[in-house]
């Protein structure tokens, strides 16, 4: 047997353990014996390299000449030019000193025993995750979604959510620059992107509306469910895998339905029933109200909050806030991460509110409902310029969350004081949308009246956005975006020419760099100091 079939049959008896193999240790009280284990390793690994000798688990190579599809032939040079003989005679010359080799293995064992369980202690690369795939620069627009029918009739796109599967992207038509009641009929679109031949123009299935949708809120683990808030102050929840009849429950126009437009939707956990959600619902009216299911198809109050301009409280330097029982317009909301009962509220008259579920005294709000409504407000932070119009919870930061609104400003607010920690400029016009970044820390988008979609980026920059992508020609505003949180590379915009546009997002934004949550809190504490 040739020396090069020695090695090449001797290595292939070797286990992928041999000599640098590590047995991971789960827990500091049988490090010694995992030790242990690995040096026996160690030497049984050099006694089969030494002694053991099987057949080669390849076969040999076997060649045959065949008439070429070319018509001529000629000989042409290789990269290596050296011949095969030369080649044989070379590996015949090779020389292995196994008892050498054996002799240096045992002189740097004790070696590698040390770094290998100085290599295991280490916290180097705590948070550190590979990626095995390319990086993208850019950002780009993979689908222009909209309905004709709804464009024609100059319908904008109010709201866009993904579904719980993040295949499915549903979007909501109406208008947010009617000042006055709207009878207009309007539509819920969806589209599956994973179907093969999506056609943009065409959605997969398309719901009549007799009133503007205003709010869209996919249901967090059911495909199907999709609850609207609509512009009359009704709720609808709609099963989108019936095409005849998708209307499943709905609160009619009670008592307890709101007297505004709803303008924004969440689905809450039922802590009584596990397997059922409530609904959530906050409207101009000031109220907001907690639904829940009932067996004959109708959405029932089962609590509710209201925000009375005489029961916010107030901060010494603010200048302006508002006397009275007078309701204050709620306009959006957003939910602590880390505390189901906390949650921010942004209104009309340009504050973000902190408000916790579990309040229990009475709202001074006159209602002739069917539940006594309760006073949420705890804390008044610093104003917008006019009303805000978002507002976003950091997934990443308990203290965190954004808000924007119509003096074109981002404010980054700690919970924990009235004043921003952060303040923005990002438009000359209105900012509708804000949202975080569900997978970096550091990362959040805002939807502008000057038709754009901004990624803003702290680790990069605290004053500009890192990229800014233009949403339709001209200005039209846009007026919602949402994060795919399944397929994190997506994000879903919607304008007011009535098109909803499809992202996808460069690996900058969608991957996490390590200690960025580190970051996040360091840039909270230093602008608090």
């Amino acid at each position: 047997m040739s020396v090069k079939k020695q090695l090449s049959t001797r290595s292939q008896t070797v286990p992928p353990s041999v000599l640098w193999s590590i047995v991971k240790v789960h827990t500091n009280q049988r490090q010694n014996h995992r030790i242990e284990i690995w040096r026996l390793q160690f030497h049984q690994d050099l006694f089969s390299l030494l002694l053991k000798e099987k057949s080669c688990q390849t076969r040999e190579i076997s060649t045959v000449e065949t008439a070429a599809q070319a018509h001529t032939s000629r000989d042409a040079s290789v990269q290596t030019e050296q011949s095969t003989d030369a080649l044989c005679d070379f590996q015949q010359k090779v020389q292995v000193d196994y008892a050498g080799l054996l002799s240096f293995l045992q002189r740097v064992e004790d070696a590698v025993i040390k770094e290998l369980k100085k290599n295991w202690e280490s916290r180097a690369f705590d948070g550190f995750e590979v990626n095995w795939t390319d990086q993208n620069a850019t950002v780009l627009c993979l689908h222009t979604l909209s309905y004709p029918e709804a464009q024609d009739q100059n319908l904008q796109v109010t709201s866009v959510s993904w579904n719980a599967t993040g295949s499915v992207v549903a979007c909501s038509y109406g208008r947010l620059d009617d000042g006055d009641w709207s009878t207009e009929k309007s539509y819920v679109c969806t589209w599956n992107l994973d179907r093969r031949g999506l056609n943009p123009k065409h959605p997969d299935l398309v719901v009549d509306v007799p009133s503007s949708v205003m709010c869209l809120a996919f249901h967090p683990s059911q495909p199907s469910l999709i609850a609207g808030g609509l512009f009359s102050g009704e709720l609808v929840v709609w099963d989108t895998s019936r095409t005849e009849d998708p209307v499943i429950l709905r609160t009619g126009m009670t008592d307890d339905t709101h007297t505004d437009p709803v303008y924004q939707v969440n689905w809450l956990p039922d802590a009584k029933h596990r397997n059922q959600s409530r609904l959530l619902s906050v409207s101009t009216d000031g109220k907001i109200l907690v639904w829940r299911e009932e067996r004959d198809g109708r959405l029932v109050l089962a609590e509710g909050f209201a925000l009375v301009a005489q029961q916010i409280p107030r901060s010494s330097w603010l200048k302006k806030v508002a006397c009275g029982e007078a309701a204050v317009g709620v306009t959006a909301l957003s939910f602590s991460h880390f505390d189901p009962r906390v949650f921010v509220v942004g209104v009309e008259g340009g504050y973000s509110l902190q408000c916790c579920t579990a309040a229990v005294a009475p709202a001074l709000h006159r209602t002739g409902g069917s539940v006594p409504l309760r006073a949420p407000a705890e804390l008044a932070f610093s104003p917008h310029g006019g009303p805000v119009y978002s507002v976003s919870c950091s997934p990443f930061h308990r203290n965190l969350f954004l808000s924007c609104g119509t003096d074109g400003q981002v404010h980054l607010h700690s919970m924990l004081q009235t004043q921003p920690l952060i303040s923005l400029q990002l438009s000359k016009k209105y900012l509708f949308c804000v949202r975080w970044s569900p997978v970096r820390p550091l990362v959040f988008a805002a939807a502008s009246g000057e038709g754009e979609v901004h990624l803003f980026d702290f680790e990069r920059s605290s004053q500009k956005p890192a990229v800014s992508m233009k949403q339709a020609a001209g200005e039209h505003p846009v007026y919602c975006l949402e994060f795919n949180v399944k397929q994190t590379h997506l994000l879903a915009a919607g304008d007011a020419t009535g098109a909803v546009k499809v992202w996808q997002l460069s690996s900058d934004f969608t991957e996490q760099r390590p200690r960025e949550v580190t970051h996040l809190e360091q840039l909270a504490s230093e602008s608090m100091d």
